[in-house]
């Protein structure tokens, strides 16, 4: 019925129940008195209480409210049809319509030279009416033929994720056997159809699976976000599949595609009666990366090896590889080991895959070591070190020192209370030149204790290392970056007095600074961060910010409609003599340290300047080595990083890594065979 009608109706039983009450209960006696001989009425008095006044009063205040009432009435039924007709119109229809919505297809993650990373494939979904739920034979029928228990049928048809008139999705990747029996008995199944939808798709199965990350249904949490956003962030429904980890969730908005909208007519049970407008989904673009597929394999295989070759000798060990073009800042390879398969979080992953990504057993293979595992940093922080010493004049070009193993505070070589060098037998004289090539300790100490007794800049050295940009995040373009440490005096008191230590305990001591100066202690760095100051070092002052993204593609052709802007971090000076002399120590270590580790690198054609590292670690077995290295010496292009955690040294485990990632990127394999003698 109008609404207009039903106003009206109410008006005028309003109007004769006002009438009826004044007719019973208006009337008052006292208005006339009679003679008792039974004369003629008469009037008994006109005073301001009489009986006609008081009816007269009665009256107007009758009028008057019924004048309100009505106005009231007919002021809403304005209101309601003219003002808010558009509103009650648009009630009315979303009474009688409701949408469906169709997922769209992801964009796809692609190499910089377009290789398929991710992608979609073709999936054939068994889906349902609603009201299948009701029958519990097809119910049971459907549950034996996908192969999955009943119960789990009836709760994924009483899943409204999708909207109430939405299809309820059962099993994704079924068989073409169930598939043709569907469609053979439609009579068995009815309500039952076979979509063919997207899932994802990994071509080079794991591949850069911690760069990319993988997929899952929306979480509450986002979901909440998302309702609670300011209008730029993606407006998610429950049920949709949404980036959790890596790329695919750094890069949400520009993978996710939009969805697809079917407007339908509904009655009253909700039932679907006919169909209206239909808007095709749209898939998400394609995002481009700087990761080269063949670099990133090599890197990959090269970490495995090395990492089950320790584990053969039951040693836990992990590891990590980062390769950057330091002109830019473009990621060419990052590796972290051990890895996981993106495809088990297809479709959902189960309750028992998960834990086993999750178990100490399996040394945590969900974590991207590479930006977020945090290592003492060992010998490769050396070079660091020594431009801290030169720049603020702790050391000079021409300073030397003697090493004879054993080193202690007040120079006494009796004295008992000291620190080992890594080569017990010592150095002899050296210089700081060859103190970076043979990772003398003793020259470090020494700096670390001059820096103790600068009253110009006793945390000279903590600066320069912040400068190069530890103890930081670099903002490359993924989620979970850790900052690593740089200790110093007021981050020791904090921290030791937050636990209950004394002041003395909690105070900086001379010794924190020989340590941190070798990369030892509390210090704490990633491959990354690493890899990011060897930049500086190569480009003589100019670190870009690390990036994985280099573009999204164009829908048409292979251009790129949008391409990631690179931006300088810092531009750190350095005396050029300086830079001279540090340079000369690193070239030093892949020519003149070891004779068996020279043989890796002259049989490439280009000059490689590197530097090896082995850190102790005081919360878990085996060493930490390191190598990093930048080429070609005279105009670099190239840093390539890599760390084992639970190695012996570095030059036997990350050495080789690094020099496997430089044979892919020239063409050049290592063909030697000679077993690293090198111990740092």
């Amino acid at each position: 019925m109008d609404l207009s009608v039903v106003i009206v109706i109410v008006c005028a039983v309003l109007a004769v129940a006002l009438i009826v009450v004044f007719i019973v209960f208006g009337r008052s006696e006292a208005a006339f008195t009679f003679d008792i001989g039974g004369s003629a009425p008469r009037a008994s008095g006109g005073s301001d209480s009489s009986s006609d006044k008081t009816l007269s009063s009665r009256l107007v205040g009758l009028s008057v409210a019924v004048g309100a009432i009505f106005a009231a009435l007919f002021a809403r039924l304005w209101s309601m049809q003219l003002v808010s007709a558009d509103e009650y119109a648009e009630r009315a229809e979303s009474n009688r319509t409701s949408t469906v919505y169709t997922q769209a297809p992801r964009g796809r993650i692609l190499d910089r030279n377009g290789k398929e990373i991710v992608t979609n494939r073709a999936s054939l979904t068994v889906s349902a009416q609603s009201d299948v739920v009701d029958d519990e034979v097809e119910v049971q029928l459907l549950a034996n033929l996908i192969g999955m228990p009943a119960q789990a049928v009836r709760r994924k048809l009483q899943d409204t994720s999708a909207g109430y008139q939405s299809l309820r999705t059962v099993s994704v990747d079924v068989s073409r056997r169930v598939v043709a029996y569907i469609g053979e008995h439609p009579d068995v199944f009815p309500g039952v159809t076979i979509e063919e939808r997207t899932q994802r798709s990994y071509p080079l199965g794991s591949l850069a699976a911690h760069v990319v990350g993988y997929t899952g249904t929306v979480t509450a949490e986002q979901l909440e976000s998302s309702a609670s956003g300011d209008g730029t962030q993606i407006g998610y429904r429950s049920g949709d599949v949404v980036g959790q980890t890596g790329i695919e969730l750094q890069y949400e908005s520009v993978l996710q595609g939009v969805r697809g909208e079917q407007l339908v007519y509904v009655n009253a049970h909700g039932d679907v009666v006919g169909l209206s407008t239909t808007i095709e989904p749209q898939r998400g673009s394609d995002l481009v990366l700087t990761i080269d597929a063949d670099i990133q394999a090599a890197a990959e295989a090269s970490l495995k090896r090395i990492v089950d070759d320790l584990a053969s000798e039951e040693k836990p060990a992990s590891g990590s590889a980062v390769a950057i073009d330091c002109t830019n800042g473009e990621i060419l390879a990052m590796a972290s080991y051990p890895t996981f398969s993106p495809s088990v979080f297809v479709g959902g992953i189960s309750a028992s895959d998960w834990e086993d990504l999750q178990a100490e057993s399996a040394n945590y293979p969900m974590l991207n070591r590479a930006i977020a595992g945090q290592y003492p940093p060992g010998s490769v922080i050396k070079p660091l070190t020594a431009f801290a010493a030169l720049d603020n004049g702790i050391a000079t070009p021409s300073s030397s020192w003697v090493c004879t193993g054993w080193w202690t505070w007040s120079g006494n070589q009796s004295d008992q209370a000291g620190m080992k060098c890594w080569q017990e037998s010592g150095h002899g004289g050296i210089n700081l030149a060859d103190g970076i090539t043979f990772s003398c300790d003793v020259v470090f100490y020494e700096i670390g204790k001059g820096f103790y007794y600068s009253k110009d800049n006793p945390e000279g050295m903590q600066e320069t290392f912040r400068e190069y940009g530890l103890g930081q995040k670099t903002g490359v373009d993924l989620p979970g970056e850790e900052a690593g440490r740089v200790p110093d005096a007021a981050w020791k008191w904090e921290y030791f007095k937050s636990l209950g230590y004394s002041d003395e305990d909690a105070t900086w001591q001379g010794g924190e600074n020989c340590n941190i100066a070798i990369g030892q202690g509390d210090m704490l760095v990633t491959s990354l961060q690493m890899a990011a100051a060897y930049c500086s070092i190569a480009t003589g002052g100019p670190m870009w910010r690390p990036h994985l993204m280099r573009g999204v593609r164009a829908r048409i052709g292979d251009g790129l409609v949008s391409e990631y802007r690179c931006e300088t971090l810092r531009d750190i000076e350095e005396d050029e003599t300086y830079r001279q002399l540090v340079d000369s120590g690193l070239e030093g270590v892949t020519y003149r340290e070891s004779a068996s580790q020279a043989s890796h690198w002259t049989n490439l054609d280009v000059t490689v300047l590197s530097k090896t590292g082995t850190a102790e670690q005081q919360s878990s077995e085996g060493n930490v080595g390191w190598f990093c290295s930048f080429a070609p010496a005279e105009d670099p292009k190239y840093v390539v990083c890599a760390n084992v955690d639970g190695a012996d040294w570095g030059a036997t485990t990350a050495m080789y890594v690094v020099r496997d990632i430089y044979g892919q990127i020239y063409g050049q394999p290592d063909t030697s065979t000679a077993a690293s003698e090198s111990a740092d």
